[in-house]
């Protein structure tokens, strides 16, 4: 007699970038087909954000572009062997992670400190826009600058 050990559902966090060309269409089909993927070995999504077209960290091949999809779901192992095989297939698909997360957290939870996480980043990017575009103002001659024997020495 043989025994069959169902394998636990688990929550995971997913980040996708895709090649800032990627159509519209090519977008959803891509995330249709890891929905149906997901279903199939017993899972559910719960969220999907589009971060939209952001500069790359290391540039991939000649690209130094993207554009990033996070996502969070729930399923089987086996789904997470199935849907990096068919993103690996995928030209469209620059790179791609997998996240487990904490099982004794909710999603719902987990969801709150991305937000918190996020919403830091979206102020500090917008800080160090602030001040770059400070720097950019100045440098076109936005302010007067001291005449060179009248700055202190040092």
């Amino acid at each position: 007699m043989e025994l069959k050990v169902e394998k636990p559902v688990r929550k995971y966090e997913s980040i996708i970038i895709m090649h800032p060309d990627a159509t519209e269409a090519d977008q959803k089909a891509l995330f249709q087909k890891n929905q149906e993927i997901i279903k199939n070995f017993g899972g559910e999504v719960t969220r999907v954000n589009t971060w939209g077209k952001r500069k790359l960290a290391n540039a991939v091949g000649k690209l130094r572009m993207g554009t990033y999809f996070h996502s969070y779901f729930e399923a089987k192992a086996e789904s997470i062997r199935e849907l990096e095989r068919t993103m690996r297939i995928n030209d469209k698909v620059l790179r791609f992670m997998h996240t487990v997360l904490d099982p004794r957290e909710t999603i719902s939870k987990h969801m709150d400190k991305y937000g918190e996480v996020l919403s830091g980043s979206i102020a500090r990017d917008q800080e160090r826009e602030a001040k770059a575009q400070a720097r950019r103002q100045t440098a076109a001659g936005g302010a007067p600058r001291k005449p060179k024997e009248m700055r202190p020495s040092k």
